[in-house]
């Protein structure tokens, strides 16, 4: 499939193609608090109770606002 997009302005363009560089982050930033919430390990020690529920809400908030927006990780 190809597709062309056209764009009046350059940040406008640059930003369209940093999509999936953004999707790629947001995804790596849930494996990180996944990693949290799975295996109860933060930085190579054992997560304190604080930060395993911070991973667990924060890894809520980022699928909800994925969710919101009609996107997928």
């Amino acid at each position: 499939m190809k597709i062309t997009i056209e764009f009046d302005e350059q940040e406008e363009a640059k930003l369209a193609m940093e999509a999936f560089d953004w999707k790629r982050t947001v995804m790596q930033l849930d494996e990180l608090l996944r990693s949290t919430t799975k295996r109860g390990v933060y930085r190579n020690r054992e997560a304190t109770t604080e930060e395993f529920e911070m991973a667990e809400y924060l890894r809520e908030q980022i699928r909800e606002i994925v969710k919101d927006n009609n996107l997928t990780l």
